[in-house]
């Protein structure tokens, strides 16, 4: 079960890159995950979640905006791919499969990063424009960031 929320944590990663890990990091400062002990353990500290959150929310406005690069060119594709690892990484830490966690977390930001971009792609044709598909790739990311922290405490 832990590797299927890292997966599905990944792919929240391959929707919004940064709204991953500030989720991890919250659930860990909030006491809903426990790091401490890990290497992970610095996604807990007090400031963490803090600054995670102001790149996410700066992710969230600069998507919105047309001249933000696609999420499948090179360093775009990399950050999705190493805060999906990160974020999976996370999840699996306090059952000790930190490893497998990562590997799967990865695997979901591949799958999010082209997955999320096929599926907006066409909701923004049915839209005749990219904003409000843009809006329910954020609304879907953020929901399920919550669920998959919830299902795993």
């Amino acid at each position: 079960m832990i590797f299927l929320l890292a997966l599905l944590l990944g792919v929240v990663a391959g929707l919004r890159a940064m709204l991953a890990p500030a989720a991890v990091s919250w659930a860990a400062q909030l006491g809903a995950l426990n790091l401490s002990g890990t290497w992970l353990a610095f996604l807990g500290y007090h400031w963490t979640p803090w600054v995670l959150s102001a790149a996410a929310i700066a992710e969230l406005v600069t998507d919105q905006l047309p001249s933000t690069p696609s999420r499948k060119v090179p360093p775009q594709f990399v950050a999705r791919i190493v805060m999906g690892g990160l974020s999976g990484a996370a999840i699996a830490a306090p059952s000790g499969a930190w490893i497998g966690g990562a590997v799967a977390g990865i695997v979901g930001a591949v799958a999010g990063t082209l997955g999320g971009a096929a599926v907006r792609a066409r909701l923004a044709a049915a839209f005749g424009k990219d904003r409000p598909a843009a809006i329910v790739e954020d609304a879907v990311a953020l929901l399920g960031a919550i669920a998959i922290l919830v299902l795993a405490r």
